[in-house]
């Protein structure tokens, strides 16, 4: 898989984003979310994962992280090799899930058809890092990260939206997953 972006320094932090194949609003039932927080938790704990700041959406998620202990694109190739297979199966085994048969056909059709998947893909191969070297360029995929959910209509606040990072930088309240705050 070759792209333009690529990771840099991993102890700078990256803005990333990993986005559900055809753009599937998987992350619209909360059961779903919670793989991914608990992935993330896992991340922190155990693979040297710096977060700095964090978004699930209905179909993709952004993050700003960092490590000075492992490669980031180790901890990213985990993290969306264990959420998809965790998720992939949530979804077989859900039977209040009324999309199962769509997404399931969407997932093992794209797998099929990339030499890089056995049976499903979940996420898109790419996530496109971005180092973000200046004060600028942190300030400005924070507000464009937390600002998400309200673009989206899914809440007035950017602090109000639960599975984010923002309750961490827009109030005193601490959110679902430790960070290491950002000058911003």
């Amino acid at each position: 898989m070759s792209s333009k972006y690529k990771v840099g320094d991993d102890p700078i932090p990256h803005f990333v984003t990993f986005t559900v194949v055809g753009w599937i609003d998987v992350f619209s039932r909360a059961q779903y979310k919670e793989i991914v927080v608990e992935s993330l938790q896992y991340c922190i704990g155990q693979k040297g994962l710096i977060l700095h700041a964090w978004v699930i959406m209905t179909n993709h998620i952004h993050l700003i992280i960092s490590s000075d202990t492992a490669k980031l694109e180790h901890i990213v190739r985990d993290v969306k090799k264990f959420t998809s297979k965790k998720i992939i199966k949530a979804i077989q085994s859900n039977q209040q899930e009324s999309r199962k048969e769509w997404m399931l056909n969407i997932f093992a059709f794209t797998g099929r058809n990339n030499n890089n998947n056995k049976d499903f893909q979940f996420w898109k191969q790419d996530y496109h890092p971005v180092e973000l070297r200046t004060d600028y360029l942190m300030k400005q995929r924070m507000h464009y990260l937390h600002d998400n959910p309200v673009r989206a209509g899914l809440v007035w606040e950017p602090q109000h939206y639960k599975y984010s990072s923002a309750i961490d930088y827009y109030s005193d309240q601490p959110g679902l997953l430790p960070l290491q705050y950002l000058p911003c």
